[in-house]
């Protein structure tokens, strides 16, 4: 049998079994054209069926089609029934497990075939009421007393995507899932795959479809954490809900919460799978908060708000007379760093409370973690690692991640952290200063600390192997004109540092630069960290490094 002819069986397998009739025509159009000699077909059809979607920490994530290398309905089929006999073999008791979903395409219809799954296999499943954003979900883990949690969703990844994300109950608390349930989980998966086909699993539609009591709850907790200031009502703000299912939950918070309400881009307020007005609904990505800021400058505002789609996550921008367009977009660090010291003034005298954040994160948070008198953890990139840090009162990641209330959510938040922002900046506006103030004095309390990165995109993964390869055979020794003074391999950390594919130097003038694998995109990122005496001192050294970083990745790629 040629590997065409193996293909086609494969692909023949798959379509027999596919209950989603557009996910069949398209394969069924791809059969016919690579079995005429159709090249392009061809291609398309061996990237479906080029290996399986790996399941991990993350979940499932990828482009919705047909195959085990696309979200479809037979792949989160078989990951709702692997899941289910994980959970089955790790609880004792009738398990519990919780479905959200958000406004994408195919988010409800993946979420219910993982209810009837679920149902299905003895499981009492829980789907919530409507589209939701993840940290509900996550929060609902909790109220349920569940023991797992699924949400469906590719967050801010683009239109053509969609996930299955993760969570378990018990000790974990709602955090996503790490190692080694990630691999007990996917060997079920696999098992499941392997043994069956989708419509011989057993379904049942004796599932609950909870009411808004859960999303009452986690409304009521995230308000009670960050009340309005009294004189609030005079605070002008400009949000965007990036085409995503944050809105509806965030203005019943703010609501609750006593906030004044915000000028909303109308355009983006709606669930839309097509983001219809973004190529990209990331807030990070260079072009997406354009309408918001319209917004902020049509209205007077104080400050603009955006949520992903999914309003796991918060971009924040100011009105900053110096920046083009008169506005600027705080990094995630900058809002980091501000959340950081509200949640140490909070936790201030509490035992063993502490501060958490990525090790690419700034180190500012250390910093106020020890003028605090807090204790400080850095921890591998995401929230499944944040979630876990002893005594964690506050953690972030830079790329606009926030854990505000951990004793309701376990997980970034986009809601609570946007929140706790109106809250400061209300604070400020009635003291007659700014975030950029409250920014100041924070660099005058800890110092001036400044990040920035560098990415290099490829095209071929193993490119990043070659050059992480690089770095550890022919270790630099310097980055422009700053001197390395030490180098750490995480590869090999020990005790509590944290261990990954991370390289991670220490300069001469007290920078930090980190050089790591991206883990969502086929990109090298190089983190960027400075601290000088004057913020234009900190992001100046930052420049500098970016380019010297630039020069390196250029010349070992």
């Amino acid at each position: 049998m040629t590997d065409v002819e193996e293909l086609l069986t494969q692909a023949r397998a798959w379509l027999r079994q596919d209950p989603d009739a557009h996910t069949r025509d398209e394969l069924a159009g791809l059969v016919t054209g690579a079995g005429a000699g159709d090249n392009s077909a061809l291609r398309e059809l061996a990237s479906c069926f080029a290996g399986r979607l790996a399941f991990g920490t993350a979940g499932l994530r990828g482009a919705l089609g047909p195959g085990p290398n696309r979200m479809n309905r037979v792949l989160v089929t078989q990951a709702a029934a692997g899941l289910a006999a994980y959970v089955k073999e790790h609880t004792h008791a009738t398990p519990t497990i919780v479905v959200g979903y958000d406004g994408r395409r195919n988010s409800r219809v993946f979420a219910y075939d993982s209810a009837e799954i679920f149902a299905g296999a003895g499981i009492r499943a829980i789907v919530l009421p409507q589209l939701l954003p993840t940290p509900v979900l996550a929060f609902a883990v909790r109220h349920f007393g569940a023991d797992a949690g699924v949400m469906v969703t590719a967050s801010h990844n683009p239109p053509q995507d969609n996930g299955y994300k993760v969570y378990l109950g018990g000790p974990d608390q709602g955090s996503q899932i790490v190692s080694p349930a990630d691999a007990h989980i996917a060997a079920h998966i696999a098992r499941v795959a392997e043994s069956t086909t989708v419509d011989q699993l057993p379904r049942s539609t004796e599932f609950t479809v909870a009411d808004d009591t859960v999303v009452a709850e986690y409304i009521a907790a995230t308000a009670a954490d960050a009340r309005a200031p009294e004189g609030a009502h005079g605070l002008r703000w400009a949000y965007t809900a990036m085409h995503g299912v944050g809105w509806y939950t965030f203005e019943r918070v703010i609501r609750a919460a006593g906030y004044p309400a915000p000028r909303v881009v109308k355009e983006q307020i709606d669930p839309d799978p097509l983001f219809s007005t973004v190529a990209f609904p990331n807030p990070e990505e260079p072009g997406a908060m354009d309408l918001v800021l319209a917004r902020a400058r049509q209205t007077g505002a104080d400050l603009a708000l955006a949520h992903d789609p999914d309003a796991d996550r918060l971009a924040v921008a100011i009105a900053d007379s110096s920046a083009q367009g008169g506005w600027r977009q705080l990094t995630g660090n900058e809002v980091g760093l501000l959340l950081g010291q509200r949640a140490a003034q909070q936790a201030s005298g509490i035992e063993g409370a502490s501060l958490a954040c990525s090790l690419v994160s700034s180190p500012g948070l250390g910093a106020i973690a020890e003028h605090y008198g807090l204790g400080f953890h850095e921890t591998l990139t995401g929230f499944k690692w944040i979630s876990r840090a002893p005594g964690m009162v506050f953690g972030y990641e830079e790329a606009l991640g926030y854990l505000v209330n951990p004793h309701t959510v376990r997980d970034k938040d986009g809601i609570s952290a946007a929140v706790s922002i109106l809250e400061l900046a209300a604070a400020a506006r009635i003291e007659g200063q700014t975030l950029a103030d409250r920014l100041q004095a924070l660099t005058e309390l800890i110092g001036a600390f400044a990040s920035g990165q560098v990415s290099l995109r490829v095209e071929q993964l193993d490119t990043i192997d070659t050059i992480m390869q690089s770095l550890r055979d022919n270790a630099p020794t310097e980055w422009g004109e700053r001197q390395v003074v030490r180098a750490d391999d995480l590869a090999h950390a020990q005790g509590s540092v944290p261990a990954g594919n991370i390289l991670r130097y220490y300069l001469d003038d007290g920078s930090r630069i980190i050089v790591r694998p991206s883990g969502t995109e086929p990109k090298l990122k190089v983190y960027i960290d400075t601290r000088a005496e004057s913020a234009e001192q900190a992001r100046a050294a930052v420049t500098e490094l970016e380019s010297a970083a630039q020069a390196l990745l250029d010349a070992r790629s």
